[in-house]
C-alpha cells in the first residue's frame, strides 16, 4: 500500500473513531499535505488534528508539524498508529486542561 493510501486510510479511521464518540468529523481532503490544514476536521472547536499512519512513530517530529500547522491558537493533536496497533493520541502537557474543556464543551447532551 502506498504511503498516500495509508495516510488517507488513517485519516478516515480517525474521523470514524470521532464520529463513534458522538462528534462530527470528516477527512479534510487536503491533497498535497503542504497547505498546513488539519488532516481531519471535527466539531471539537479549537482542535487541530494531525494524523500519522506509519511504522516509524516520531512523536516529537509529528507534534512539531501539528504546532506549526495549527491555526487560530488551536490545540495541536497528533493521532498516530502503526500496523496492528491501537491509535495513540498525543497532546502537549501544557494543553491538557484546555483540551479537556474543549471536549466537554463539544459534548452533545442526550
Amino acid at each position: 500500500m502506498s504511503s498516500r493510501a495509508k495516510g488517507k486510510r488513517g485519516e478516515l479511521e480517525v474521523a470514524e473513531f470521532l464520529r463513534a464518540l458522538g462528534y462530527e468529523a470528516a477527512r479534510s481532503q487536503q491533497y498535497n499535505g503542504r497547505d498546513g490544514g488539519a488532516d481531519v476536521v471535527c466539531s471539537i472547536a479549537g482542535m487541530h488534528i494531525e494524523v500519522k499512519r506509519t511504522e516509524r512513530l516520531q512523536p516529537y517530529t509529528f507534534m512539531q508539524q501539528a504546532v506549526r500547522d495549527a491555526k487560530n491558537n488551536a490545540v495541536p493533536t497528533v493521532w498516530m498508529r502503526s500496523n496492528n496497533r491501537e491509535w495513540l493520541l498525543t497532546i502537549r502537557a501544557m494543553d491538557m486542561f484546555r483540551f479537556a474543556e474543549m471536549l466537554h464543551a463539544a459534548r452533545v447532551s442526550p
